[in-house]
């Protein structure tokens, strides 16, 4: 009996050696993520902007060239990103500042899922979801937008504080406040040499060209390049840990640009973003990817990783089947929505895409657009004479966006800046009705709210409820989705 008392505990301390190894050969995860840009960066052929930390990055990794946010809004975006779930289906159909927030918290979330799994876990810059409570991170640093982008040196200095702290795996979220507007030209020398509107043209899917659409891209621009600065930093520290070898790293923009027909639109620049993974003996080097890939594809690439239970019902797909360099059968088709950013800009859109051909359909068609007002008078008070001057199919593409028909179709082959709408041209009614079809299909599968029609109008009269003399007034919005959505 003397003698097992010595040897009880050598055993025990063997077993806890063996498990503490096992845990520490899971990767950790640290995931980056940018505001509001789009894949406007130069290792995605960019030709005005130079993002050289960016680009080295993705040669020791894998670069998708179609992915796309579910919804190109912040907490739509992100709170899909976190659950795995599209908006309509986890409650964050708008913006977390105008009191739009999960269904339900206890909802599976990645950051709960990989803390039941033994991971620390953190988050720098903002989360940006209701309620907060539902991610129980470990470490919470910057909490704030920081759009005055105060001492953003501060982003990599808190991941080295956190990232160092213990050897246990980790999943660690960094949120850039770039390059959400404003567009600063310049913050603490960087970029270096800021950008001007002689040296760059306006995004080509604008369609439009003015001296203050120069302007306002070049300092677009000027914000992509201090991010790419800001991720070098980042990932340095990572490299200065140790740790870079065991890191699962994954980039992306959470939507994209606050520019024309970009953020809070169902158009491919609002919704089209930059995705490149690294994972050193893992992932393939300088590996290009044209699958369809959502970012509801994460949450469950990251527990497949982790080796961690994946929620049952989730509608994205582990990226890790693409990275064997076997074939793969992918998704066909790809499934977006938008319902509101603000109270300013309910507009309710369900879309579908294959690999060619892109369909919206507007719920409440005919009705013009909030949205299309709302950007152009906040950023772009003296677009008019560029509309009216530009070429007819773009100003049709502009009319459209201000008073949408029920349904809008492109060929984003032909047409990848989506100017010119086929739903009525007579050879494209096949693919219409089949689009039309998997996306009806879609809706069904996911419980979509706004398949009842009484639902889009109802929290219409919510929102229409709240303004005051023209504008909507957060004191007086009251929402009750959370309760009549599903109650059938």
């Amino acid at each position: 009996m003397s003698r097992l008392r010595y040897i009880l505990p050598i055993i025990l301390l063997s077993l806890l050696a063996i498990s503490c190894q096992s845990e520490n050969k899971r990767p950790n995860i640290l995931l980056i993520v940018s505001e509001d840009n789009g894949p406007e960066l130069s290792c995605y052929g960019e030709p005005y902007v130079k993002t050289p930390v960016l680009d080295h990055f993705a040669t020791e990794g894998v670069l998708f060239k179609r992915a796309f946010v579910p919804q190109a809004g912040c907490s739509q975006s992100r709170a899909a990103l976190l659950t795995g779930l599209y908006p309509h289906q986890n409650g964050q159909i708008g913006l977390a500042t105008w009191k739009f927030r999960l269904y339900d918290q206890s909802t599976p979330n990645l950051v709960r899922c990989l803390k039941e799994t033994g991971y620390r876990t953190g988050i720098i810059g903002k989360l940006h979801i209701n309620p907060e409570s539902a991610f129980p991170f470990d470490y919470k640093k910057i909490p704030s937008a920081n759009f005055a982008r105060k001492d953003i040196s501060a982003y990599a200095k808190e991941a080295g504080t956190f990232i160092n702290q213990s050897d246990q795996p980790f999943f660690l979220s960094v949120n850039f406040p770039d390059a959400h507007r404003p567009f600063t030209p310049q913050v603490e020398g960087l970029p270096d040499e800021p950008l001007t509107a002689d040296e760059v043209r306006p995004l080509a899917y604008f369609g439009l060209d003015s001296p203050d659409l120069r302007q306002q891209t070049a300092n677009y621009y000027n914000c992509m390049v201090r991010l790419d600065a800001q991720i070098g930093d980042l990932l340095q520290i990572l490299d200065e840990s140790g740790k870079r070898d065991n890191t699962l790293v994954i980039y992306l923009g959470d939507h994209g640009a606050d520019l024309l027909r970009g953020k809070r639109t169902s158009y491919e620049g609002g919704l089209r973003i930059p995705l490149i993974v690294r994972w050193p003996g893992k992932v393939p080097k300088e590996k290009i990817r044209e699958e369809l890939v959502s970012t509801l594809d994460l949450m469950p690439t990251i527990l497949e990783a982790a080796g961690a239970e994946i929620p049952t019902g989730l509608p994205g797909r582990s990226l890790l089947d693409l990275f064997d360099e076997s074939e793969v059968e992918w998704r066909k088709y790809l499934f977006t929505e938008f319902q509101l950013h603000s109270a300013h800009n309910y507009f309710p859109q369900r879309t579908v895409r294959d690999s060619r051909y892109k369909l919206i359909h507007n719920l409440i068609p005919g009705m013009i657009n909030p949205g299309y007002a709302f950007t152009l008078e906040m950023f772009f008070p003296d677009i008019e004479n560029a509309i009216n001057t530009a070429p007819e199919k773009v100003q049709s593409a502009y009319r459209i966006m201000e008073r949408p028909p029920e349904f809008e179709l492109y060929d984003l082959d032909n047409d990848p800046y989506e100017f010119t709408n086929l739903a009525s041209h007579s050879g494209h009614q096949l693919k219409l009705k089949e689009l039309r079809e998997v996306l009806l299909e879609w809706r069904q599968q996911s419980s979509d709210p706004f398949l009842k029609e009484e639902n889009v109008y109802r929290l219409k009269r919510e929102i229409d409820a709240s303004f005051r003399e023209g504008k909507p007034n957060k004191e007086h919005l009251h929402l009750s989705y959370l309760e009549y959505f599903f109650e059938d």
